[in-house]
């Protein structure tokens, strides 16, 4: 998660349907960390599939190690 001092106050309207199935999915207990989980995922997909873009027929099978 994101530094204490890196965080910033906002005002949303979310629906509390998303809300509370985005929470339950995540396994996380407040609102806070299932909003603040929810965009950094979002974020690292989006550089996923950039990286997908980029290599798309240029990487070999078995060429990069799983973790």
């Amino acid at each position: 998660m994101a530094a204490r001092g890196k965080l910033k106050r906002k005002s949303y309207f979310v629906d509390e349907r998303a809300l509370s199935r985005a929470k339950k999915a995540l396994g996380v207990k407040t609102e806070a960390e299932v909003i603040r989980l929810s965009v950094e995922r979002v974020a690292e997909m989006e550089e996923f599939w950039e990286f997908m873009k980029k290599t798309r027929r240029s990487l070999r099978p078995g060429s990069v190690e799983k973790s």
